[in-house]
């Protein structure tokens, strides 16, 4: 029993390592930049009936291949298939050039899918490596970043980047009553979740810089 807890041990060592490991881009003043990329990738309408039979037939047709690669991907992970998930969108991503547009976009819907399968560590993994091939300062990152955080207990690194959202945009992240137009694709406890983050900022916002 005593080897059993000190591998345990060890195991919760290593992933509470690994989550600080992953360090994060230095923070900037705003992040006003759109990013394309950063979208839901649908090949075809997700709420129609056969939509997983034309996803089929447009990657055997090398119609918007990579794209229905990308949504099945999604629609496996969603279906708590994780391994046939991260086995799709890795063909997806080996199918574009690596710094391209596609392959942020790629990244991050994979990392939506990680965070909503429970793994937040992944998840900020995968946005993070989105942002190594983005122009400019993406307004999606302080926010989403945030979440990620505050997930894996990171709280203070957490509002920090969210103090970042409010710095870019003050009339739209100070307070939580239009977090539903802002986040239209979050999930309600996600945005429940970006609301404790509000205040935690609202309670003691950090100065900059």
């Amino acid at each position: 029993m005593r080897r059993v807890a000190a591998g345990t041990a060890l195991l919760v060592g290593l992933a509470v390592s690994n989550v600080q490991a992953q360090s994060l881009p230095k923070l900037v003043e705003f992040y006003f930049d759109e990013d394309a990329a950063a979208k839901p990738i649908q090949a075809v309408p997700p709420e129609q009936a056969d939509a997983v039979d034309q996803l089929m037939k447009l990657r055997e047709r090398g119609r918007k291949g990579v794209e229905a690669t990308a949504q099945l991907a999604s629609i496996a992970y969603g279906e708590g298939r994780d391994e046939l998930g991260a086995k799709l969108y890795q063909e997806a991503l080996a199918s574009v050039v690596d710094t391209s547009a596609q392959a942020r976009g790629i990244r991050w819907n994979q990392g939506w899918d990680l965070y909503r399968r429970g793994d937040a560590e992944g998840a900020l993994g995968m946005w993070l490596k989105a942002t190594e091939s983005v122009r400019g300062n993406p307004s999606w990152m302080p926010q989403t970043l945030a979440l990620a955080l505050w997930k894996l207990g990171r709280k203070d690194e957490a509002v920090s980047w969210f103090a970042a959202a409010v710095r870019t945009e003050p009339d739209l992240w100070r307070d939580t009553s239009r977090f539903a137009q802002l986040l239209p694709t979050w999930k309600d406890d996600e945005r429940a979740q970006l609301a404790e983050v509000q205040q935690a900022w609202l309670a003691n916002p950090p100065a900059w810089p």
